[in-house]
Formats: structure tokens, sequence, C-alpha cells
């Protein structure tokens, strides 16, 4: 398929339904820190944007929200994908991004650098969306906090080793901060900044 083609390709059959199935699916995730859901709805986004990632983008980004994208995924179709389904501008500034996304085996760059939102204002920060090698089978994390009736146990593959790092100065600057979401395949797994996380 032609770099082209594959702007108008790949999203949803229906847009309408599956944004609110994507939707319902990430509110859960959020309001339930650490468990997994899994998207319904799917998209084929141009390479390197995972499907996830993709069904994500078509579901959150609009023409009020700009949009990050890491290196790769510039170069790509990507960008032309998420302007033309969802009317989204592509920013180089990470610090004026509503939404982040970082395709699999990318760095990830220090959540600092992103919105962080204010303390009048802690809305206005960015999400960030990471896809990772698996969701399950890694180092495994303990997650406490709002949601979680006691603790819930996370072990994705492929976050960079200075995550937890990242994490904790996150949670630390409480209201503000950045929220995340970690894809793979048709799954995903979101941590607001209210979320603790420890090593095991």
């Amino acid at each position: 398929m032609s770099p082209h083609s594959q702007t108008y390709a790949g999203a949803f059959a229906d847009p309408v339904f599956a944004a609110q199935s994507v939707f319902r699916t990430l509110m859960d995730g959020f309001a339930r820190p650490g468990t997994l859901g899994r998207l319904s709805a799917s998209a084929t986004p141009p390479s390197p944007l995972c499907n996830a990632s993709g069904a994500v983008a078509l579901t959150l980004c609009d023409h009020d929200a700009p949009v990050w994208l890491s290196p790769a995924l510039s170069r790509s179709a990507v960008p032309q994908w998420i302007a033309f389904h969802t009317g989204a501008c592509v920013t180089d500034a990470k610090d004026e991004a509503r939404f982040a996304f970082v395709e699999k085996g990318a760095a990830v760059p220090g959540f600092d650098q992103f919105a962080l939102g204010t303390q009048e204002y802690p809305d206005r920060s960015t999400t960030l969306v990471v896809e990772v090698e698996a969701l399950a089978g890694g180092l495994p994390l303990v997650a406490r906090g709002p949601g979680i009736k006691e603790a819930v146990i996370i072990a994705p593959i492929g976050l960079p080793d200075v995550f937890l790092d990242l994490w904790t100065a996150n949670r630390a600057i409480f209201p503000r901060g950045i929220d995340l979401v970690l894809t793979a395949g048709d799954a995903v797994l979101c941590l607001p900044r209210t979320t603790k996380l420890e090593r095991e």
C-alpha cells in the first residue's frame, strides 16, 4: 500500500460505535488502574503505529488536541493518517501536546518534557500512549491507589529501565503530571497519575 493510500485507509469501519467502545474501555481502565482492557474495535494505522494505539488516537484525538509523535512515527504516514481521520494537528513541542504516541522499542522521553498541567488546571496535561512488547510477563510492579482495592500486580514487557523513577517523580507532583496508556496487540493498560508503583 502506498503512503498516499495509507492516509485514507485503516480507520474504524463504524466510527461512532467503535469510538464509543474504545472510550468506554479506556475510561474503565483509568477507573480501575492496572486492569487489562481489550479493544473490540479495530484500526489499522500505518506502520509503525500499532493497532491499539491507532484505535486510541482515533478515539481521543481531535482538532482541539495537538499530538506529539516519536521521531519514527513522525517520519511515517502516521501524521497524515491522524490528521485526516481526526482533524488533530501534529506538534514538535512536547509541552504543547494533549496526546503523545511512542511506538514499540522507541526511546520514551522524560515525562517532565510534556505538558504537566497546573495546580489550577491539572487536566491541561499530556496523555502519553506507549506501545510495549507485552502487557504481562515482565518485571512485576505493585500498583496501589484510587480505583485499586488493595494492590494489583502489573508486569509489562518493554518499559525503559528508568520507568519506575520517571513514574515516581510524576506522581510526586500530583495533581499535576501525565497520565499513561500502555498498548500491546489489541489491549490497553491505563495508569493515571494517582497510581503508586513499587517493585514487588
